[in-house]
């Protein structure tokens, strides 16, 4: 049998729920699925999903924001009615 080591780290609170539920209706640990996440990254030498920045956070919305809520905060910013909102 291999050698089992302990791996400690931090996750949110409301994550690690949330996960432990997902695992509990796979009929799954959280260490067992964290088992099967290292075994194919180990075995494929890659993360298994695709991990990419959210687009709201990019720097230019950021700054596209900032710009809005200073507008709104100056008085200067300009509000329609969009045509997906219904009356």
């Amino acid at each position: 049998m291999a050698q089992m080591v302990n791996v400690n780290f931090k996750l949110d609170y409301d994550v690690k729920k949330s996960m432990e539920r997902a695992c509990a209706d796979m009929g799954l640990s959280m260490s067992a699925a964290f088992t099967i996440f290292a075994k194919k990254v180990s075995r494929e030498r890659r993360i298994p999903f695709e991990v990419s920045a959210d687009p709201f956070y990019s720097e230019s919305n950021m700054r596209y924001l900032e710009e809005v809520m200073r507008d709104v905060k100056d008085g200067n910013a300009k509000f329609s009615a969009h045509d997906l909102i219904e009356d």
